[in-house]
């Protein structure tokens, strides 16, 4: 069915149980114009630090002792990027800041995608204040995670220790580092807002388990370190609600570090991030067209009509059927008579970034179940994932 006319979906029904927090939020860049096990960093030992003055809370030494042993290891990231002069010749132009993470002795550094997306060239400023130029070893757009790596002799990097995002609770104090405005190793203090929040990556898709915070983050924090009480990254700084442009007010969002350790392990055994695939290729989302399942006659009014799926792939394999016919519908001619699809491993299914959200949750040569609408019968197909084609 490739040669019929692709329709153009949009986004529609969001589920109550879920949260999406896309209107206006803002990626963290300044701008100025199961995978292989990884061995994660531990505290790093020998750190001298200056003692603390007498009468300061618990809370105060906490900050302090935190900020002077993990700050380190937080690095500022400039990225370059070609522009053209009056007469069209390439000028490498400075195009915006973010920060980053040491995560091992090898000069690995984890951050976001959008900081260093469509960069010529990364340079990386120590705290020290040398800087040295960076490679990306690999990027995750979906999940908006990148690792990028330094070439530094072993011992000069202190590493931030990754935690878990598990047993996280609302209420819980946090601290983030990072460069604001360029503002090297700055750091604020917060708490856990919410949890289980979702933003809209740059790509459409959509990442769950999102940490909500109200420590001040703004543009130029994006790719630095949300840590707990212990020191351990429990989060990658990501993305703020910024009415109008006006930096922070409270409402920041974090990758959660199960997260980033899924993601970077497969970044730094494979170079990308090896997602699981279906193969279902345009779809028809009925809530679009209020009146379109009445006028088919379908026992149902919301669902994702399959208008193809992609040659070998697991959904045409399965047998998983495309349209096999057209309707108009205004000035629009529409593919239908293809399998209605409802619900993927029992969940319903109302968009195609809720059925990509739910795939993403499985790995290559996982069996699932899907439920579609064929010829007005509820029937289950089983599939058997693949590893998504590179692009």
């Amino acid at each position: 069915m490739k040669n019929l006319i692709k329709v153009a979906f949009l986004s529609s029904i969001i589920t109550a149980a879920m949260v999406y927090v896309i209107l206006e939020w803002k990626p963290l860049r300044s701008d100025f114009s199961q995978p292989p096990e990884v061995s994660w960093a531990s505290a790093p030992a020998g750190i001298s630090m200056a003692v603390p003055p007498p009468g300061l809370s618990e809370e105060e030494r906490n900050n302090i002792e935190i900020y002077q042993r993990y700050s380190p290891g937080v690095v500022n990231i400039t990225t370059t990027t070609i522009g053209y002069d009056f007469f069209l010749r390439p000028v490498p132009m400075e195009s915006g800041t973010g920060s980053g993470a040491v995560i091992d002795d090898q000069g690995h550094i984890v951050t976001n995608f959008h900081v260093v997306r469509g960069a010529e060239t990364l340079e990386v400023t120590l705290p020290d204040k040398s800087k040295h130029e960076a490679r990306v070893v690999g990027a995750d757009p979906s999940n908006d995670l990148a690792v990028i790596q330094i070439n530094v002799p072993r011992g000069r990097l202190t590493s931030v220790p990754l935690g878990t995002s598990k047993g996280l609770q609302v209420g819980q104090k946090v601290l983030a580092i990072g460069n604001p405005y360029g503002l090297e190793r700055t750091l604020t203090t917060g708490v856990i807002s919410s949890l289980g929040r979702s933003i809209q990556a740059e790509n459409g898709r959509i990442i769950e388990d999102i940490i909500q915070t109200d420590a001040a983050i703004n543009p130029g924090n994006s790719g630095g370190p949300l840590l707990n009480s212990q020191g351990q990254m429990i989060g990658i700084n990501t993305a703020i609600y910024s009415p109008s442009n006006s930096g922070s007010v409270g409402i920041g969002f974090a990758i959660p570090a199960d997260t980033v350790r899924r993601i970077t392990g497969d970044l730094l055994t494979t170079g990308y991030v090896r997602h699981a695939w279906l193969g279902i290729g345009s779809t028809v989302n009925l809530a679009d067209f209020p009146g379109l399942a009445n006028a088919l006659r379908l026992n149902t009014e919301r669902g994702l009509m399959i208008v193809d799926t992609y040659q070998n792939s697991p959904a045409s394999r399965a047998g998983l059927r495309g349209a096999t016919d057209e309707v108009r519908i205004g000035r629009r001619r529409l593919p239908v008579g293809g399998d209605v699809l409802l619900e993927f491993q029992g969940k319903a299914i109302n968009s195609v970034q809720e059925l990509a959200t739910e795939v993403d949750r499985y790995k290559a040569g996982d069996r699932v179940t899907v439920t579609v609408l064929r010829g007005n019968r509820k029937i289950d197909v089983p599939v058997t994932l693949e590893e998504a084609p590179r692009q």
